[in-house]
Formats: structure tokens, C-alpha cells, sequence
């Protein structure tokens, strides 16, 4: 894994980000010594915040009706 200080990133950035697209390294980036960024390459098949629980969860049951009848919500009164 590569390490690049801040200010040398910031005027290197663009070249940068094409070397790690190209050669799928990972480049962090530090600031005074100490990492703050880490610059990966994306995969454009997957995604790790975005949609990670499609397809996991199912509709069980009735989801317009209220969840209790209305007689059991007066005694919660």
C-alpha cells in the first residue's frame, strides 16, 4: 500500500487517482505523518452502502392493517 502526504496528493491529485484505477493499488493519503484517507478502486459491480440488503428481507402477513386490534388498544390506554 502506497502513502502520499496531503499536499502531495493535492497537486498530484488527478494523475493520482488514474494510477489507482489502473493499477488497483490503494493509496493513503496522510497529514503531518498520519493517515487520514484511504483512496481505493471503486469495483463497479459492487457496493458497499447502497442496496447491501436487497433481496434479504420478505412481506410476511398483512402490512395495512393495524399490527393489534382496536380492543387491545383501549386496554393500552
Amino acid at each position: 500500500m502506497k502513502t502520499m502526504a496531503a499536499g502531495s496528493f493535492k497537486v498530484r491529485c488527478l494523475a493520482v487517482m488514474d494510477e489507482v484505477q489502473a493499477k488497483r493499488e490503494t493509496v493513503v493519503i496522510t497529514k503531518r505523518g498520519k493517515p487520514v484517507v484511504k483512496l481505493v478502486p471503486a469495483d463497479e459491480d459492487t457496493d458497499d452502502i447502497y442496496n447491501f440488503l436487497a433481496g434479504k428481507g420478505a412481506i410476511v402477513g398483512d402490512v395495512v392493517s393495524p399490527a393489534i386490534s382496536p380492543e387491545d388498544w383501549g386496554e393500552l390506554k
